[in-house]
C-alpha cells in the first residue's frame, strides 16, 4: 500500500543492516494522510506510547485527527526527557543490532485516560523488525502502577514490519500486532 514511499539504506546503520526509512511520507502529502487516517482507525486504546523520533511524527497527528486518542507517552533516547526525581523510568532493549536503553515518565503516564481501572496503551513505533525494543516497553508498561490504576499495553501497531526478523512472534503473547505493511525478504 505505501511501499512505493519509504526508502532502504543498506549497511545502514552498520554493515549487514537496511535500514527503512519512513521520513520520505514527508514528501507526499496523500501517502501521509492516508497513513496517519489507517494508524488511527487500527489505533483501539485512548492512549499511545511512541518511540523518538519518527514515531513522534506519525502519532502527534493522532491527537488532532482521532477523537477516541487522548494522550500521547513520548519514549525517548537517554539525556532527553526533562525529568523530576523519581519519574524517569529506563527500559533496556536489544535492537536488531545491539544493546540500546530508553526512557518514559511515569507523570505522562498519569496524564492517560483510565477506562474500567486500567489504562490502556496501543504501542506505536515506525518500524517491527525483532521485537526488542517494544517488548522491553510492553513489558515495563505492563508493570506500571499510576495512582489506583494499572497500566496495560492493548496492541502494538507498526508502519513497517519485517516478517523475517520475527518481531512478532516475541508480540503476540503480550497483545495483538498490526503493521500498515509488511516487506518481505528483509
Amino acid at each position: 500500500m505505501f511501499d512505493h514511499v519509504i526508502s532502504h539504506y543498506p549497511d545502514f546503520p552498520k554493515p549487514g543492516i537496511d535500514f527503512i526509512d519512513v521520513l520520505p511520507f514527508m514528501h507526499h502529502k496523500e501517502e501521509f494522510r492516508q497513513a496517519i487516517a489507517e494508524i488511527g482507525r487500527l489505533t483501539t486504546a485512548p492512549n499511545v506510547a511512541t518511540v523518538e523520533a519518527r514515531g513522534f511524527l506519525f502519532a502527534a497527528p493522532l491527537l488532532t485527527q482521532c477523537d477516541h486518542i487522548h494522550t500521547l507517552v513520548p519514549v525517548r533516547k537517554k539525556g532527553k526527557l526533562p525529568h523530576a526525581d523519581g519519574d524517569l523510568v529506563k527500559v533496556p532493549i536489544e535492537k536488531e543490532y545491539g544493546s540500546d536503553e530508553v526512557f518514559y515518565r511515569r507523570s505522562d503516564l498519569a496524564q492517560c485516560t483510565p477506562s474500567d481501572g486500567v489504562i490502556e496503551i496501543t504501542l506505536f513505533d515506525d518500524l517491527l523488525a525483532t521485537g526488542g525494543t517494544a517488548l522491553g516497553i510492553a513489558q515495563k508498561l505492563n508493570n506500571e502502577v499510576i495512582g489506583p490504576y494499572r497500566v496495560h499495553v492493548k496492541e502494538f501497531l507498526f508502519i513497517v514490519e519485517l516478517p523475517a526478523l520475527r518481531g512478532r512472534t516475541l508480540l503476540e503473547p503480550l497483545a495483538p500486532v498490526h503493521s500498515l505493511m509488511q516487506l518481505d525478504g528483509e
